[in-house]
C-alpha cells in the first residue's frame, strides 16, 4: 500500500467520524426545539443515516474496520436497532479475494502445487472476513478440511487503521472526556497484530481444545466439562491454516436453527459455561466471541462449534484469581471484596466511591435482555450513569465543565480490556438471540472454582501456609507445627497469633489465607474483624482519660455529657457504663429492624442512645451490653476529651506503641486489601447452636440481654464483612487489628502502661511502617468546643503533648527512654481494669466484668488476669502475674473451641494457667461469646 492511498484511507476514515460526530451534535440541538412526539423518529432517521455510512466505508476499507463493525453488531444490548441490523451484515461475508490471490498464498506458504495439496479445492469461499478467507477443501486421503487464507498485505493494513483508530479515540476523549476508550484501544493495539501469524492461531486452537476437553465424538467428561465442539488443526504456516470441516449452520441464522429444532437459550448458555472455563478455570481464552466465529452442529444434540482463535489472552494466576474475587464480590455485594479485586488487577479509582464502584461492577455482570428492550437498557444505564456523576461532581466540589472532563478510573490495567470486551460481546450475543442469560448464575460455580482450588491447598500441598517469619521461640516453633495440624484438618483458614513474655516477643505466626474466596496469604500486618475484642481497646480509652484527669470513674456520665441525663440516666456513672451494669443492655436493638444501615451512623446512634431509658436500675444487675456499649463509651470518650473518637485512639494507643496502620476501631479508607474476610465454622456452629440457651442463663457467662439470639449473631456476620459496616465506628464490634498489634497493647497494660521494646525488625512488613494517617469524617463533640491540647512555646498545636509521657528506663543503661502511656502505678492500673483493691466498690460483686474488661480467671476462681473475646473465635488477654499477653485472631468463626486449643498449647509450653472459659470443661459446656 502506498503512501497516497494511506493518506486517503486516513483521510476517509477522519472524515466521516467528524461528519457523523456533528450530525448528533446538531441533532441534540434540534431535539430541543422539536415537539416530543416527533423526537423518536429523529433519532431513528439519524441512526439509520448514519449506520449505512459506516457499513459503507466499513466494506470499502476492509482491514480492521470490519472487525470493528462486527463487534459493534453485536452490542444488540445498548446500539440502536439500525446499526445491529446494517452491519450485521458484516458477520457473514465481505466480498471475497481474487482466487489466483488465494491459490498463490496457499502455494507459496505449504511449499506444493494446489493438485499436489487438495484433491478438490472450492472455488467459491465459504467466508470472508477481515483478515482472511476460508475455502472448503478435500484432501488426498478424503478428509473434509477447511482452508483459512490470509488476505495479500492486510498486515500494513490492520497495522495503519489502528494508528486511526488510536487517534480517533484520542480525539473522542478531548472532545468528550467521558467516553475515553483509550485503555481498550492500546490494549486492542497490543493484542490485535498477534491475529496475523496463523500458527499462532494453531497452537492457541490445540490449546483451548485440550483445555476444555473438547473431542468431535466426545464421551469423556470431567465434572466442569463444557458440551462444545472445536476443529482439529490438520497444519498451519504464518498464512495459512487448515482445519477439520464441521458441518454446521451459523448462529445468526435463525431460520436454520428454527428447522433444525435448536434450544436457543441452552445453546447460549453453553457458550457461555465454555467462556466462564476459559477465562477462569484456564485463564485462557478467545477475545473474539462474535456472532460469526460460532456454528451449531447439525447433529443432535446441536453443540457450539467454536471457531477462531487467533486473538486470545493469556491471564496470569494473580489476574485470575482478582477476576474471580471480583465476580464473587458483585455477586455477594461485598465492597471490601471488590475493591481489593481491583487493586490486585491494577484498576486504580482516583475517588473512593465504593457503592459506585459495585454498581458499576453489577452493570458490567448483570444479565442480559433480549434486542427488543435494547432502548430501555440504554436509558436505564444513562441514568444511571448521570446520577453517578452528580455524586462525583458533589464529592469532588467540580463544576459542570469539570465533571464532564473528570474521568474516576485512574489506571485501567490491559488484561481487563480483552475480558470486558468478551462479556459485552457475549452479551450482545444473547441479546440478538433474544435470550436471557443470567452471568452471576451461569459463571458463578467457575469462579469458585478457581479460589477454591487454592482453598484446598491446605499446609499439607502449600509450604508456604505458614507466613516465613523469623520464629522467636521453640514455642513458636512448635505452635507453628501445632497450627499446620490444625490446618490440614480444615479447622483454620486465615489465623494470627502473637504473644509477649517478660515483655518481650515470643510469638508472631500468620498463616493460610484472607478468606473463603481470597486466597491471598496471611501477614503479620493482615486486618482481622475482631468483635467484642474491640471493648478491651475502648474501655483501655476511657481509662485513659481518667488517667489524664479527664474523666472520673465513679463521676455521673451526664457531668461530661449532658445530652445523656434524660429519661431517668442522670444516676448511670462511668463505672456503670464499663461494669456493664447500666441497664442500658438492649439500647437500640431494636435499630436493625428499622434499618440495619443505621449502625453504620455515628452521630445519630449517639443522638438515639442519649435519649433511650434504662430497663433496671444501675447497679443492680450485670447484663452484658454487647452493642451499646460502644456507643455508651463513644459518646463519653467524645465528649470528655472533646476529640473525635478515632483521634483519641491514635493519641492514646496507636501513635505510642507504634501500630500505625494495624489498629481501627472503623477502618480508613486503603486499608481493603489487608482485610480478612470472615466465614464461618458450620460444624462448630452446629455443635455450640445448641448451648447458646444454656450459656444465656449460666453463672460464667452472666445473663445475656433478651436481645441477643443466636440469629441476630448468624445475620451479623455476613453483615460486617460489607464495607460499610467496617468503615463504621462501632467501639463494642467493629476493630479491625493485627494480632501483633492488639499484643502489643496488652503487653504495654500487663506492665502499668509501659510500652515493650520496638518489636522485631525482622518481621516484615515491619510493625508501625504504615504510612496510612487517616482523617476521619466524625464530628468534634466538645461540650464547649475549646481544643483541650496543649500548645508548645509558638503557640501551635503539639499533637504529642497531654497525651504520653516518658519515664527513665531503669532496667537499662542505654539512652533510650520507654514510653508510659499511664501515669498510675501497674497496680492500681491493674486493680482498675479488673475492679479489684480500690475499685471493688465500683463493680456489680461476684460479676465475670471488671471496669470495662473481661476479669480471666483459672479453674479454681483465681483472677489472674484481663482481657476480651469476641464473637467467633478471636481474643486478646494477658497475665498480670507472669507479665504474658497473648492474642489470637481468626477469619473462620467458631464458638471459641479452636482459639481453646491454641491458649491451652501455649500455656501449656510455657508452663502458665489457663484461663477457665479455655478449659476443655468449659469449651464442652458452652461456647464463648464474649
Amino acid at each position: 500500500m502506498g503512501w497516497g492511498n494511506i493518506y486517503k484511507r486516513r483521510m476517509k476514515v477522519f472524515t466521516l467520524t467528524f461528519l457523523i460526530y456533528l450530525d448528533y451534535k446538531a441533532l441534540q440541538q434540534r431535539e430541543k426545539l422539536t415537539r416530543r412526539s416527533k423526537r423518536d423518529g429523529l433519532w431513528e432517521k439519524a441512526h439509520e443515516r448514519n449506520a449505512k455510512r459506516v457499513l459503507k466505508l466499513i466494506v470499502e476499507l476492509e482491514g480492521l474496520w470490519v472487525k470493528m463493525g462486527q463487534y459493534l453488531s453485536t452490542r444488540a444490548d445498548v446500539l440502536p436497532e439500525a446499526y445491529i441490523r446494517l452491519l450485521r451484515q458484516l458477520q457473514d461475508s465481505l466480498p471475497p479475494r481474487d482466487l489466483e490471490e488465494v491459490c498463490s498464498t496457499i502455494e507459496k506458504q505449504l511449499g506444493k502445487s494446489m493438485n499436489d495439496l487438495f484433491s478438490n479445492f472450492d472455488s467459491v469461499p465459504l467466508a470472508t472476513a477481515s483478515i482472511a478467507q476460508v475455502h472448503r477443501a478435500t484432501l488426498h486421503d478424503g478428509q473434509e478440511v477447511v482452508v483459512k487464507v490470509q488476505h495479500e498485505g492486510i498486515k500494513t493494513i490492520i497495522l495503519e487503521d489502528l494508528k486511526n483508530a488510536k487517534s480517533i479515540v484520542d480525539w473522542i476523549a478531548w472532545a468528550e472526556p467521558q467516553y475515553d476508550f483509550n485503555p481498550m484501544i492500546d490494549e486492542w493495539i497490543r493484542e490485535a497484530p498477534k491475529e496475523l501469524d496463523f500458527n499462532h492461531e494453531a497452537e492457541n486452537t490445540r490449546k483451548v481444545s485440550r483445555n476444555l476437553g473438547c473431542k468431535s465424538e466426545g464421551d469423556d467428561k470431567k465434572s466442569d466439562h463444557v458440551d462444545v465442539l472445536i476443529p482439529k488443526v490438520i497444519q498451519s504456516t504464518e498464512k495459512v491454516l487448515i482445519l477439520e470441516y464441521m458441518d454446521g449452520v451459523r448462529l445468526n441464522d435463525s431460520r436454520a436453527l428454527e428447522e433444525l429444532g435448536v434450544d436457543k437459550q441452552k445453546l447460549v448458555e453453553e457458550i457461555t459455561r465454555a467462556y466462564a472455563h476459559q477465562i477462569y478455570v484456564d485463564g485462557f481464552f478467545n477475545g473474539d466471541p462474535h456472532p460469526g466465529n460460532f456454528l451449531v452442529s447439525r447433529e443432535p444434540p446441536h453443540r457450539p462449534v467454536l471457531l477462531d482463535f487467533g486473538l486470545t489472552k493469556l491471564l496470569s494466576s494473580s489476574v485470575k484469581h482478582a477476576l474471580a474475587k471480583m465476580f464473587l464480590a458483585a455477586a455477594e455485594g461485598d465492597h471490601v471484596a471488590l475493591l481489593s479485586a481491583f487493586a490486585e488487577m491494577g484498576l486504580k479509582l482516583r475517588l473512593d466511591m465504593p457503592e459506585q464502584a459495585m454498581e458499576i461492577t453489577n452493570v458490567f455482570f448483570r444479565a442480559t435482555t433480549p434486542a427488543t428492550e435494547a432502548l430501555e437498557t440504554v436509558k436505564n444505564l444513562s441514568e444511571q450513569r448521570e446520577k453517578n456523576m452528580k455524586i462525583i461532581q458533589e464529592k469532588m466540589k467540580l463544576n459542570k465543565k469539570e465533571v464532564k472532563r473528570f474521568n474516576p478510573i485512574d489506571a485501567f490495567p490491559g488484561d481487563i480490556v480483552i475480558f470486558s470486551r468478551v462479556l459485552n460481546l457475549l452479551r450482545g450475543l444473547s441479546s440478538s438471540m433474544n435470550v436471557r442469560i443470567s452471568y452471576l448464575n451461569i459463571m458463578r460455580p467457575f469462579a469458585e472454582s478457581v479460589l477454591k482450588s487454592d482453598m484446598n491447598h491446605g499446609p499439607s500441598s502449600n509450604p508456604k501456609w505458614v507466613y516465613d517469619g523469623p520464629v522467636h521461640s521453640d514455642v513458636e516453633a512448635k505452635l507453628r507445627q501445632f497450627l499446620v495440624d490444625l490446618g490440614n484438618a480444615d479447622r483454620i483458614l486465615g489465623i494470627q497469633v502473637c504473644a509477649y513474655k517478660d515483655g518481650k516477643v515470643i510469638i508472631d505466626t500468620a498463616a493460610g489465607v484472607l478468606g473463603k474466596y481470597d486466597p491471598r496469604p496471611v501477614q503479620p500486618d493482615s486486618l482481622f474483624p475482631v468483635f467484642s475484642v474491640s471493648k478491651g481497646v475502648t474501655a483501655g480509652m476511657v481509662h485513659w482519660l481518667v488517667d489524664k484527669g479527664k474523666l472520673k470513674l465513679d463521676e455521673n456520665v451526664a457531668n461530661v455529657w449532658p445530652e445523656f441525663g434524660t429519661n431517668g440516666k442522670d444516676q448511670i456513672k462511668v463505672n456503670h457504663i464499663l461494669n456493664h451494669t447500666a441497664g442500658l443492655h438492649n439500647a437500640l436493638a431494636n435499630i436493625s429492624e428499622e434499618d440495619p444501615m443505621l449502625f453504620c451512623d455515628w452521630d445519630e446512634c449517639l443522638k438515639r442512645i442519649a435519649m433511650v431509658a434504662p430497663e433496671t436500675e444501675p447497679g443492680r444487675e450485670q447484663l452484658y451490653h454487647y452493642l451499646s456499649y460502644g456507643w455508651l463509651c463513644g459518646g463519653i470518650i467524645e465528649h470528655a476529651s472533646g476529640k473525635k473518637f478515632q483521634d483519641v485512639l491514635e493519641d492514646a494507643f496507636v501513635r505510642p506503641l507504634n501500630i500505625e496502620g494495624e489498629l481501627y476501631i472503623g477502618i480508613p479508607p486503603g486499608v481493603e486489601s489487608r482485610l480478612a474476610t470472615l466465614t464461618i465454622d458450620m460444624n462448630d456452629l452446629t455443635r455450640s447452636a445448641p448451648n447458646l440457651d444454656a450459656t444465656r442463663s449460666s453463672a460464667i457467662s452472666n445473663a445475656l440481654p433478651s436481645s441477643f439470639t443466636f440469629e441476630s449473631v448468624s445475620s451479623f456476620i455476613p453483615l460486617s464483612n460489607t464495607l460499610n459496616v467496617r468503615r463504621a465506628i462501632l467501639p463494642a464490634a467493629n476493630g479491625h487489628f493485627s494480632a501483633r498489634a492488639l499484643a502489643r497493647y496488652y503487653a504495654a497494660l500487663v506492665d502499668g502502661g509501659v510500652v515493650p521494646p520496638r518489636h522485631s525488625s525482622s518481621s516484615l512488613p515491619p510493625l508501625g511502617s504504615h504510612p496510612h494517617h487517616p482523617m476521619f469524617p466524625s464530628k468534634k463533640t466538645s461540650i464547649n468546643g475549646k481544643d483541650r491540647r496543649k500548645k508548645d512555646s509558638s503557640g501551635s498545636t503539639s499533637p504529642d503533648s497531654d497525651v504520653y509521657i516518658r519515664i527513665p528506663n531503669t532496667e537499662d543503661t542505654s539512652d533510650e527512654v520507654d514510653t508510659k502511656i499511664f501515669t498510675n502505678t501497674k497496680t492500681k492500673l491493674h486493680d482498675a481494669f479488673m475492679g479489684s483493691g480500690d475499685f471493688e466498690d465500683l463493680i456489680f460483686p461476684g460479676g465475670r466484668f471488671g471496669l470495662g474488661f473481661r476479669r480471666v480467671r483459672t479453674a479454681d476462681g483465681s483472677v489472674i488476669g484481663f482481657g476480651h473475646s469476641g464473637l467467633g473465635g478471636s481474643t486478646a488477654y494477658c497475665d498480670i502475674h507472669n507479665r504474658f499477653a497473648i492474642t489470637v485472631t481468626l477469619n473462620k468463626l467458631s464458638f471459641g473451641a479452636l482459639t481453646g486449643e491454641i491458649i491451652r498449647f501455649v500455656c501449656s509450653e510455657l508452663d502458665l494457667p489457663v484461663p477457665e472459659e479455655y478449659a476443655g470443661s468449659r469449651l464442652a459446656e458452652t461456647p464463648v461469646i464474649n
